[in-house]
């Protein structure tokens, strides 16, 4: 009765007792968390990081040794070897080539230091002092200076490609000299490079060889020399400079296996007409647009020099015409040059392997007075030598002009086109269809003209 008048009249309901519920069976069971242990202690110190209040406690994602075993870097086990081998290949490749472009320096650098005031890109005289020149000891000190050839006298374009420089002699505004090397670094390349020479004539492997490019002053010391100090010429006289032109021709001695690439890919060596001569060589032939040109620059040092290179010489060419065809008139301005290719021997170890193209390096480096003192014709010559490039200059003409007058056709279109253009948009439409139907019907007349004169 009591627990009926509590329940009328607002009394505090009794607490029910608590529910057994099967889903929170666990929770109830759990036991409560235990305190946090201390930052002092040393299994939290040497495992479990904290960060902030909690801690995040180490797992095998952060011990690499645990997670990972040798057996996970097979792959890399293969491919860091051949890594290896070819960094090591590539080092030996550069080396060798340095030293070997070294070595050609060193055999050649007296011949060219007595032969110019000015060797290498520093512009400075290359031994003793400016006024006396010991090439000797500039050899010398090359020798002694490791692989690597200063660089002011030996450039290296790339891994295999070396250039040089001469300048400063009579006759001659400079010489470039260009050491051309196998590619060592890169044997898959050479291999596969061998390999297709033997299916296809047009890739043949190019040879290890120097070339020599130099360039003659043809009376146009002015634009190469600079000019004196103003007021100079007053207090000296001017020294007198010998006349430094000949006569513009294109000639060569050629090896015969080098004969037939020279002559599909140079366009001044395909003006001339090839006949061999009884002074040379069997495996040289001369390649020339005139037999008295040939008569006088086929001198007794040349052919010395050609016999003691050997098979080491590949061609010298005088030429005044450009390397690839002209295909406007400015190309076809002479530009008097020669040209030296010497192969490199194959054991270049010792120095004395060198000693068989110093002879004809040293002709080619004062062929230029040779020809300022005797490449001077008879008119008959010169008049067949200037016969082949005046047709060539005339076909050049030809097609300036066929060329010219197509851009005039083209402009005189274009201007006509946009005056119609413009005389339609300032008509009406039924205007504009008018004119456009008249068009037509002139366009069907004239088809039907040219059909008629065909038939």
């Amino acid at each position: 009765m009591a627990q009926v008048f509590k329940n009328l009249f607002g009394g505090a309901p009794a607490n029910p007792p608590p529910s057994e519920d099967a889903d929170f069976a666990d929770f109830a069971a759990a036991p409560s968390p235990a305190s946090a242990p201390s930052a002092s202690s040393p299994l939290i110190s040497s495992q479990t990081p904290i960060s902030g209040s909690a801690a995040v406690p180490y797992t095998k994602w952060y011990r690499v040794w645990e997670r990972a075993s040798p057996s996970d870097f097979k792959t890399e086990a293969i491919i860091l070897p051949f890594i290896i081998v070819a960094v090591l290949v590539h080092l030996w490749g550069t080396r060798k080539n340095k030293r070997k472009a070294k070595d050609w320096l060193v055999a050649h650098v007296p011949t060219i230091n007595s032969e110019f005031a000015l060797v290498g890109f520093s512009g400075q005289k290359q031994g003793a002092n400016a006024e006396e020149t010991d090439s000797e000891d500039l050899a010398e000190k090359l020798k002694s200076g490791g692989i690597h050839a200063p660089p002011e006298l030996l450039k290296e374009k790339t891994s295999n490609e070396f250039a040089t420089y001469a300048s400063g002699r009579q006759n001659v505004a400079f010489v470039d000299f260009k050491i051309v090397l196998n590619k060592r670094y890169n044997p898959i390349y050479v291999g596969l490079e061998q390999i297709f020479s033997l299916f296809f004539e047009s890739m043949a492997p190019q040879s290890e060889h120097m070339e020599a490019i130099a360039y003659t002053f043809d009376g146009k010391e002015s634009q190469y020399v600079p000019p004196s100090v103003p007021g100079s010429n007053e207090l000296a006289e001017k020294p007198k400079v010998a006349n430094s032109t000949y006569d513009g021709f294109v000639w060569a001695v050629v090896n015969k296996s080098k004969m037939k690439k020279l002559r599909d890919d140079r366009y001044d060596v395909s003006l001339t007409s090839t006949k061999d001569h009884p002074k040379l060589p069997g495996y040289t032939t001369v390649m020339s647009e005139s037999a008295e040109i040939t008569d006088a620059l086929l001198t007794k040092n040349l052919i010395d020099g050609v016999e003691q290179a050997g098979e080491l010489f590949e061609y010298l060419i005088v030429t005044d015409q450009p390397v690839d065809k002209p295909l406007s008139l400015d190309e076809t301005t002479p530009r008097k040059r020669l040209h030296l290719s010497l192969r490199l021997p194959p054991s270049s170890s010792s120095l004395s392997s060198y000693a068989p193209t110093l002879p004809l390096l040293t002709h080619f480096l004062r062929l230029p007075d040779t020809l300022t003192s005797h490449a001077h014709f008879r008119p008959e010559v010169l008049r067949k030598v200037r016969q082949t490039r005046d047709d060539q200059i005339s076909k050049l003409k030809r097609q300036a002009e066929a060329t010219s007058e197509e851009e005039r056709k083209g402009m005189a279109e274009k201007v006509k086109k946009e005056e119609r253009e413009k005389r339609l948009r300032g008509l009406g439409a039924e205007e504009q269809r008018k004119v456009l139907e008249r068009e037509a019907e002139r366009k069907r007349k004239k088809g039907e003209k040219r059909a008629t004169r065909r038939g």
